[in-house]
């Protein structure tokens, strides 16, 4: 296989980054034309169309493969360069990872923290539903991600870090006024939170009650933060799957209570990563997998 020119390689990444031509241009203090110019003998060498030529700029499926070898020689350069002491005084290593918002609400943070300060790194999250974490792997957005998926993307490693555990709940007022009879033939009629148009949790439970027959009610509120979605079911604007550990105090006090304790919902998580011999990344792992281990359930 031909060799990948690297100043064509950072010139296609800094296309996608940027979004145009044009800003890629100032971005690498070129002309225009010149950015063009080599990102068309780029696809030539290649024999691929890499960019979708729109605005924004987006890559095709070829050159996911090309963004995702650019970002990746970026990490090891870095992590080259700390290494032989060449990092100027107080700079700092950025980490892309792509999490469910349930984790961000909760256990991911803090996971955080357990970094070693003397890495001197700093994180780019990105919000993503956890069945969808995945693709921000594939297009080479993010070096790591929390995901559902047990299946490795490809050049990347894959761990299990536990399943975060889903109670139906609902507020004692909207059981008083909804809840009315057998759960199985009234939580489908009720009104129900939803974080937003790909969330399923809701329609799975009721599925599970009724053999796999019906979906939760038509009549549900879309709200798409973590702490949000809480506080709608726990103000009574519907029931919802709530994540354990948000559950739990609004459990004990009474402002939340169980509508199936018996059936909790288990959602598993996966670490997946670069196969980078990086130090920053692999502290990341490691921070991430130790606060998972004492939050997630086994």
């Amino acid at each position: 296989m031909s060799e990948l020119p690297l100043d064509q390689v950072r010139t296609l990444l800094a296309v996608v980054d940027e979004g145009t031509f044009d800003a890629a241009a100032a971005a690498l203090h070129l002309t225009p034309s010149a950015v063009s110019q080599r990102v068309k003998a780029l696809e030539q060498r290649t024999g691929r169309v890499l960019l979708v030529r729109a605005k924004p700029v987006r890559p095709t499926e070829s050159g996911e493969v090309i963004v995702r070898f650019a970002r990746q020689l970026a990490r090891l350069e870095r992590d080259a360069r700390a290494e032989l002491g060449m990092s100027t005084a107080g700079e700092s290593t950025r980490v892309s990872i792509a999490v469910n918002a349930d984790s961000l609400a909760t256990w991911f943070l803090p996971a955080l923290t357990r970094v070693p300060p003397a890495l001197r790194l700093t994180f780019e999250l990105h919000r993503e539903d956890e069945e969808h974490t995945a693709t921000l792997l594939r297009e080479g957005l993010v070096m790591a991600a929390v995901t559902s998926s047990p299946d490795a993307v490809s050049g990347c490693s894959v761990r299990p870090l536990g399943r975060m555990r889903y109670f139906a709940v609902a507020s004692p007022e909207f059981v008083e006024r909804y809840l009315d009879g057998p759960l199985r033939d009234v939580l489908s009629e009720a009104p129900s939170v939803a974080f937003d148009r790909r969330d399923s949790y809701q329609d799975r439970f009721v599925r599970s009650l009724r053999r796999g027959r019906g979906d939760a009610s038509p009549a549900r509120h879309y709200v798409p933060t973590s702490e949000g979605f809480v506080a709608a079911v726990t103000l009574g604007l519907g029931w919802g799957m709530v994540p354990e550990v948000q559950a739990g105090p609004l459990l004990e006090a009474g402002r939340l209570v169980h509508l199936a304790p018996d059936r909790p919902m288990d959602a598993p998580l996966y670490w997946q990563q670069w196969k980078l011999d990086s130090p920053a990344l692999a502290a990341v792992a490691e921070a991430v997998a130790a606060a998972a281990t004492e939050t997630l359930t086994a």
